[in-house]
């Protein structure tokens, strides 16, 4: 005679059965927690695509010092330049997704895809934005011996549209943002000038006080001493509100270039994956250490002006900048020597 289980049983057992087969994922989503919990318990490591001295370098070093301190674990820089910092974010890309790596994006990197098709990322795509730390303004400053007369961006303008040949003007480089932001001004404008660029910042200024070339789309950062020491002349700034350092020099909108917006800036990113939490921790932190005014201080006296934003709002401006930079790239041709 055969025999049924009890209702009592079988509810047992389908329990039974259902624990066994849940186990493994609440051991992960267990272990998943308590990882993040624990985060950080070891060194960070914060890859900056530029070499050491630059600002997106010297930026990196201010707001790690304080990182380390915060969240009681080394924070390690490692310079790893190279093209437009395109070497750095492939190597970012391919990192695990622990929040042990971070990397400082500034502009030229946002950027490099448009310029090198074997970039090997998408900005926009392979990484998750963490929060943005600093603009960088960037200012048009003349040789004040060469041009003696150009006073500010209308003159400079005026000047160039009296010239038989295009008036010369350099950038650190081939689709740098000093080249991006001086065709953008062009074509609002409407007048020309012929880029001579230059492999590097420090080589562009050096022959522009010079004389070899009289202007120069600048990071406010290299430029600025020789502007207060009177080698070169700042006649304009491409970001929508004037800098603290130099008060009295006038925006190009203010200068009649209505809607003119052109800042380069860094914000830290993080492999695409990285932890919901560890972002936010790491987004918390930044917020806090860029409220200090003496980091406010530090990060002004490198010619970077603390700026704070989200995560999602660093992902908006990404975005924007890597689609609307992108179309200029494109509708100028603009191509890496």
């Amino acid at each position: 005679m055969s025999t049924s289980p009890t209702p009592s049983l079988t509810r047992f057992t389908r329990r039974a059965a259902l624990a066994l087969a849940t186990a493994p994922l609440l051991a992960s989503m267990a272990g998943g927690a308590m990882a993040q919990a624990a985060w950080p318990d070891k060194m960070i490591k914060l890859i900056v695509p530029f070499p050491a001295g630059g600002p997106t370098d010297t930026a990196s070093r201010i707001v790690g010092q304080k990182l380390a301190e915060r969240l009681k674990q080394p924070v390690v820089i490692e310079n790893k330049a190279g093209a437009s910092g395109s070497i750095a974010a492939a190597q970012v890309k391919k990192s695990p997704a622990d929040g042990y790596t971070l990397m400082m994006l500034a502009t030229p990197t946002l950027l490099a895809p448009h310029l090198y098709k074997s970039a090997g990322y998408d900005t926009v795509k392979d990484f998750t934005p963490v929060a943005t730390v600093y603009d960088l303004p960037i200012v048009v400053v003349v040789n004040p011996q060469q041009l003696p007369n150009v006073t500010d961006l209308k003159g400079l303008i005026a000047y160039a549209k009296t010239q038989k040949t295009p008036l010369n003007y350099t950038s650190s480089g081939v689709g740098s943002f000093g080249h991006l932001s001086m065709e953008l001004l062009k074509q609002l404008a409407g007048f020309d000038m012929q880029h001579v660029p230059y492999k590097g910042g420090v080589p562009a200024i050096t022959d522009t006080i010079g004389g070899q070339v009289p202007v120069m789309y600048a990071d406010l950062v290299a430029a600025l001493p020789h502007i207060q020491a009177g080698k070169l002349r700042a006649i304009a700034v491409g970001s929508p509100q004037r800098v603290t350092v130099l008060p009295d020099l006038k925006t190009i909108a203010e200068q009649g270039i209505k809607g003119y917006d052109a800042v380069s800036w860094g914000g830290l990113l993080a492999p695409v994956g990285t932890p919901k939490a560890v972002v936010d921790r790491i987004a918390s932190e930044v917020q806090q250490i860029l409220a200090d005014k003496d980091i406010q201080d530090k990060l002004r006296g490198a010619g970077a002006i603390a700026y704070y934003q989200s995560s999602a709002q660093m992902g908006q401006r990404v975005q924007q900048d890597y689609t609307r930079w992108g179309q200029l790239i494109r509708d100028k041709g603009i191509a890496p020597e």
